[in-house]
């Protein structure tokens, strides 16, 4: 088994897209029973978390801004890991993802790499 990060995306800067309290507690049972059953696979693996809305985004220059960085108004929201045995199997879990019921929402799958893999994997292509 490999291991995947599932990167969540959601719009956290429009008001109209915050779900009510109501919405929040449904999805928060969507969220657990997809989670536990990603978890009763052995299929889930330590490390995840959600993110607060605030932060500080550093850039070249010793430029820092407030707040989270934000492209087409979807800041990255938290993440899970995952084991899978490949990228289709880690999309195939994926794509049961509760958040993806919103608008303005995502999902991406990376496969996690060691630090300097992929280095030694460019040197070996040569």
């Amino acid at each position: 088994m490999r291991e995947f990060v599932l990167i969540f995306r959601m719009d956290i800067t429009t008001k109209d897209a915050q779900p009510s309290e109501k919405q929040m507690n449904i999805y928060m049972q969507q969220w657990m029973k997809w989670i536990d059953e990603i978890s009763e696979k052995d299929q889930l693996a330590i490390g995840g978390n959600h993110f607060s809305p605030g932060g500080k985004l550093l850039k070249p220059d010793n430029v820092i801004t407030n707040g989270p960085y934000i492209a087409n108004k979807e800041s990255v929201a938290g993440y899970i890991i995952i084991l899978a045995e490949d990228i289709d199997s880690a999309v195939h879990i994926a794509r049961k993802c509760p958040i993806l019921q919103g608008k303005g929402t995502s999902v991406e799958v990376r496969e996690t790499a060691t630090p300097g893999s992929i280095n030694k994997v460019k040197r070996t292509i040569k």
